[in-house]
């Protein structure tokens, strides 16, 4: 069976889907947000209800209920979504090999987060629980992009399109980039956003631990600009563009951080970092995606189902 048969002229639907999902995920750290920002973190005392009689809000919980019921409904419209993904997925008999496995874990991956939410409300906002909450969305963020780009890759080997050196430096990156992230939470644990009044703080120096975080920025950004040039350099345009994009969006998210480190932290500015933080993660992952690229393991099959996709877009 030729690879086109793998995804017929379905495989458009499946990769809005999968888009979809991206947005969802990172729509859904937003909203978590917002509920964090509004000290609505509490709104439902309890987990899996929303109160020991209820499992929806109550017209005696105010707004601040109904922000956290609604960021809870969310999840299930999240779910949906990545729900049809594996099914559009589990229609084809024939697939791309890891598209189903990311499927699941992106499904999978919702409830899972679910449930680290209601830990958070039964730990009553622990700010090393509310972090690990925030991390990891960003893992489920990382395995939809993923399963966005093999959806349409063909099911050759992986052939690297830069120097070993150059996909080293991109991993390093990446790693450099997760590093960010974790210690970002670390930042926001020992700041004044808590999500409810009485929540915890980590006991971090909010100075000294925003120094850290500032300083993995830094290098972050120095390593995506050695990027840039590395990849001009031998010629991988695609990846250097990729780099660029990586640049602009660190630039942004510096900015918006010092902006609200020096505003004493303003909520709109908080959660605009948020947001900035999932455009990072996914830009980082689309350079180290552009350090390579699959190839059809018989090329003139592949030419023939280049044909099929103009034929079928036409």
């Amino acid at each position: 069976m030729m690879p086109s048969a793998r995804f017929p002229v379905s495989v458009t639907l499946l990769r809005r889907l999968a888009y979809a999902s991206i947005i969802a995920n990172v729509g859904i750290v937003v909203t978590g947000g917002a509920v964090r920002l509004t000290a609505s973190g509490l709104g439902c005392p309890t987990w899996p209800r929303c109160t020991d009689g209820s499992y929806t809000t109550t017209p005696e919980m105010g707004v601040h209920g109904m922000i956290e019921f609604g960021n809870r409904l969310l999840t299930f419209a999240v779910g949906i979504i990545a729900l049809a993904v594996l099914l559009g997925i589990l229609t084809h008999r024939v697939r791309p090999r890891g598209v189903l496995s990311l499927a699941v874990a992106v499904f999978l991956g919702i409830p899972a987060q679910a449930v680290i939410g209601g830990i958070t409300v039964l730990t009553h906002l622990n700010p090393w629980v509310v972090g690990l909450h925030f991390l990891a969305s960003m893992v489920v963020i990382a395995a939809a992009y993923a399963l966005w780009r093999r959806i349409a890759e063909p099911d050759g080997p992986a052939v690297p399109t830069v120097p070993a050196p150059l996909r080293a430096l991109a991993l390093f990156t990446t790693l450099v980039s997760a590093a960010v992230l974790v210690v970002g939470t670390w930042v926001t644990g020992s700041g004044p956003h808590a999500g409810d009044q009485g929540a915890a703080r980590n006991g971090l120096d909010p100075e000294a631990i925003s120094q850290v975080h500032a300083d993995g920025v830094f290098l972050l950004i120095g390593l995506s600009v050695a990027l840039v040039f590395a990849f001009r350099a031998v010629g991988a345009t695609r990846a250097a563009r990729a780099a660029v994009v990586l640049v602009a969006v660190e630039l942004s998210q510096g900015l918006i951080g010092f902006v609200q480190y020096f505003t004493h932290l303003p909520a709109v500015l908080v959660a605009a970092h948020m947001l900035g933080s999932c455009l990072v993660l996914l830009a980082t992952l689309a350079v180290l995606w552009s350090t390579r690229e699959r190839r059809p393991a018989d090329p003139a099959v592949g030419a023939v189902a280049a044909g099929q996709r103009v034929t079928v877009a036409a």
